[in-house]
């Protein structure tokens, strides 16, 4: 629901009303979506064609009663469009899910809807209370040590944030000078996915993805996908341990997320350990307005929430990054709001004069 429509609904008990129940019924609607990428519904529809339930359920394994009852609530989520009694059409929004499209979200809705990330949430007040991270006291093991052993997983996971930013990948070379570098080294860079793009945009620039084993199991496909090949390698690491020399500029996207402000202060230490005096530090991320905004459904906090029960990080203000640079010896120097939403900012830094203060601690 759209801020304004929210701002509407706090006025009137009815639209109140219907705000609450869509709230509630929100698990319901993502269960739905789930089941839709798992049978593959859209692919069997096609995006320019008409299929009959009945059909879809013989594709499927399925009976032909609840699998029309599935697809009518497709078409009320707005996925699918019930053309006549029994038949249906794929939406715009309902093509996202094609897995034949490049733009496909599928991987997205399977990794965020997987039952590994849904029963941290069932935990959601308790972590609330303590402030521990719910995954790891539902599994005993932290989300990332969880991915290294499940590969399927994990590459699930690569895919899902390769899908999930790509307006962002596509933003990010028109919005920053790439140009004025030789070197750009990707930190947590997985896929190469953002790499890739920054390289395809900037001609004569080399760059390295920086990564675990695991993470970095697709990186070589992608560079060869994207015709950078010649141009990107890549670096097996940890980052929590150092960050390797030979950029001037360093990159970090969507990582500092996924940790406490104490473990990104030694992550970003160790790249003021590398950084040349005139190098850059460029963070991409998504960064809260100071105060809460009735915006993108709640997307923003909700990521927040998600974060602290399954990975024990934090979405950031402008003031939390500005003071989390200050304290690993970098001063910020920019935000620049990119992707279509604005929630997403490219945060330069530029290293400050004495290195990283004595005291760390935030």
């Amino acid at each position: 629901m759209a801020a304004r429509e929210t701002e509407q609904a706090a006025g009137d008990p009815r639209e109140a009303r219907e705000l609450l129940v869509h709230l509630v019924f929100g698990h319901m609607a993502a269960r739905t979506v789930r089941a839709a990428v798992e049978f593959g519904v859209v692919d069997i529809i096609g995006t320019d064609g008409e299929v009959t339930a009945r059909e879809i359920a013989e594709r499927c394994g399925t009976l032909p009663q609840p699998t029309h009852r599935l697809l009518r609530a497709l078409a009320g989520l707005g996925l699918l469009t019930e053309t006549r009694p029994g038949s249906f059409t794929v939406t715009p929004a309902g093509a996202l899910l094609s897995e034949k499209d490049e733009d496909s979200f599928g991987a997205f809705v399977r990794m965020f809807l997987d039952p590994a990330m849904l029963r941290a949430w069932d935990q959601l007040d308790e972590s609330v209370r303590t402030g521990q991270t719910a995954f790891d006291s539902v599994f005993g093991i932290d989300f990332f040590s969880y991915l290294d052993r499940h590969p399927d997983l994990s590459a699930r996971f690569n895919s899902a944030m390769s899908q999930g930013t790509r307006a962002i990948t596509a933003a990010l070379p028109s919005r920053y000078d790439f140009a004025r570098f030789t070197t750009v080294i990707d930190i947590g860079g997985g896929d190469g996915t953002l790499l890739s793009a920054v390289l395809k945009g900037t001609p004569g620039l080399r760059g390295v993805v920086y990564d675990t084993a695991g993470g970095l199991a697709q990186a070589r496909t992608t560079f060869e996908r994207e015709g950078v090949a010649d141009r990107a390698t890549t670096a097996v690491g940890d980052f929590f341990t150092a960050a390797p020399p030979g950029g001037d500029l360093y990159l970090i996207k969507s990582v500092l997320h996924d940790w406490s402000d104490e473990q990104c202060a030694g992550i970003l230490s160790h790249i003021r350990e590398a950084i040349p005096d005139e190098g850059r530090l460029l963070i991409v991320e998504p960064v809260l307005p100071a105060t809460a905004e009735a915006q993108g459904a709640g997307v923003p906090y909700l990521s927040d929430l998600n974060m602290l029960v399954n990975v024990g990080g934090r979405e950031r203000t402008r003031e939390d990054f500005t003071e989390l640079c200050r304290t690993a010896g970098f001063a910020v120097s920019s935000f620049t709001p990119i992707g279509p939403d604005g929630g997403y900012c490219a945060i330069e830094a530029v290293p400050a004069p004495g290195g990283i203060p004595g005291d760390q601690t935030l």
